[in-house]
């Protein structure tokens, strides 16, 4: 992504967090050098989402939805950072509508990794379900074998 002169960069140390999960803020970010690695709490633990590097950019959904922060980024080595702010990023996609562009298309591709996750931890799901069906109906048939081992057939009252 193309950046201007007039945008603020800011610079991190290995292992100093950006921003915290949960914190208000509405600053976007791209990565200039180094990388960013994005976690989510889960349960108590910290679950990596991404690992971001030169060119991605994070931060949006705050900017752009004035929510707080839904996960945490922390610096990998040492970082620079471009600061968007919610009036820069419109000026930058005046100034510069392949900017836009994209950002769209990062988007799109954010996307398309999230559908292939879900479609696997559906289809994993999905078959952990038929293979819980079949075992318990495997032991719900077994129960109904007499003891020369055929079945017995439902008796009508």
């Amino acid at each position: 992504m193309k950046e201007t002169r007039q945008h603020e960069v800011q610079t991190f140390n290995h292992g100093e967090i950006i921003f915290n999960e949960g914190e208000s803020s509405s600053e976007m970010f791209v990565v200039r050098t180094g990388k960013i690695e994005i976690s989510k709490s889960v349960g108590g633990h910290s679950m990596r989402l991404a690992i971001l590097d030169r060119g991605s950019f994070f931060g949006e959904m705050s900017l752009l939805e004035g929510l707080p922060r839904s996960a945490t980024a922390h610096a990998i080595g040492d970082v620079s950072l471009l600061v968007l702010r919610p009036g820069s990023l419109l000026l930058q996609i005046r100034r510069d509508p392949t900017f836009a562009f994209e950002l769209l298309q990062q988007l799109s591709g954010r996307i398309r990794d999230l559908d292939e996750k879900l479609v696997f931890k559906l289809a994993t799901a999905e078959f952990g379900n038929r293979l819980a069906r079949s075992a318990f109906m495997m032991g719900a048939g077994a129960e109904f074998k007499s003891a020369n081992g055929t079945a017995d057939a439902p008796v009508a009252p």
